[in-house]
């Protein structure tokens, strides 16, 4: 049967942000929240579990979540998560794609990876359906499936639509539903997501050079973020494992005003900063980290870091403990 898992307006103003936090750790995904206005924040969450997959119905006001290496480190469930956008602009950016979704908008995001999602960018409230379920489940390449992740997949025809009515009908009456029933709708959702996943990345190769561009940068983004830790990534590797020339991969870039190597760099550094914020991390050294994200050599990663944020790392955790972050 559906539960409400938690409605804040029944608690005191102070105590909302950290219950919806241990509600949503316990309920979606453990992830770092911010609150834009935690003195008016307010949200709800219904679930309905559906044998081995589960849909939430939440509603909230402006947050940010973000899901760390750490987080995944520390705990993975294993899942993908497929929204549907019902109320309020959000904003998902994984593996080096941003998808920027309103209301009728699906995207689809996988909790083994480090996400960030802003709800309510514009100070909007926002409100979702969120489909959660075992990654096995999908049954499809991992590959094609993490292409279409951080994508919005606008739900106005075809496959989509139906998923998007699918997803409206349970969520907005569980109660019509037994058991068995709900059981059976989890595998009609995800067989509906495999379809939609599918259609979605196969067009790939019927889209115009600017397009085709787009989807090389984005799936080398993914491969970039994936492979951080290999002191030998460089832009040559990256097109190696892409069956493209590095001039072809450079153009590709360059059409999103970047390179090649200013976003290996800057994955690094983001990736250093965070470890080095994390209290977790306290006991391993500075060279430790730097190591694990592709500088196997302390001068290097000592420069590197300094270049980018100002500081040593080792300096820069030591004023984040002292809570002076730069």
């Amino acid at each position: 049967m559906p539960t409400t898992v938690l409605d804040t307006s029944s608690l005191p103003r102070p105590e909302r942000t950290e219950a919806w936090a241990a509600a949503t750790a316990r309920a979606l995904l453990t992830t770092r929240l911010r609150f834009p206005d935690p003195e008016r924040f307010d949200a709800r969450m219904r679930a309905t579990t559906l044998g081995p997959a589960q849909l939430s119905v939440l509603t909230y006001r402006p947050l940010a979540c973000h899901r760390s290496a750490a987080h995944i480190r520390r705990s993975d469930p294993e899942l993908h998560q497929l929204a549907l956008i019902t109320s309020g602009r959000h904003t998902v950016e994984q593996a080096g794609r941003r998808a920027v979704c309103g209301p009728g908008d699906l995207v689809l995001y996988d909790s083994s990876r480090p996400v960030d999602v802003v709800a309510g960018p514009d100070g909007q409230p926002g409100a979702c359906l969120l489909l959660q379920f075992p990654r096995s489940a999908m049954r499809l390449p991992d590959k094609l499936v993490a292409a279409a992740c951080a994508t919005p997949l606008t739900a106005s025809k075809g496959l989509k639509r139906v998923l998007r009515e699918t997803l409206g009908t349970l969520g907005g009456a569980p109660d019509d539903f037994d058991d068995s029933d709900r059981v059976r709708m989890a595998g009609t959702l995800v067989q509906l997501a495999a379809s939609v996943v599918a259609g979605h990345t196969e067009r790939a190769g019927e889209l115009p050079a600017p397009s085709r561009a787009a989807a090389l940068y984005h799936d080398s983004r993914e491969f970039i973020a994936a492979n951080l830790h290999d002191p030998e990534l460089d832009p040559a590797a990256v097109a190696a494992a892409h069956h493209v020339s590095p001039r072809t991969l450079h153009r590709a870039y360059a059409s999103f005003e970047s390179t090649v190597s200013d976003t290996i760099r800057r994955e690094r550094i983001g990736h250093c900063r965070r470890d080095l914020e994390d209290p977790l991390f306290d006991a391993s050294p500075v060279s430790v980290i730097g190591a694990r994200w592709g500088y196997p050599r302390a001068s290097d990663f000592t420069r590197a870091f300094k270049a980018a944020v100002g500081m040593p790392p080792a300096a820069y955790r030591a004023a984040v403990r002292r809570g002076d972050r730069p």
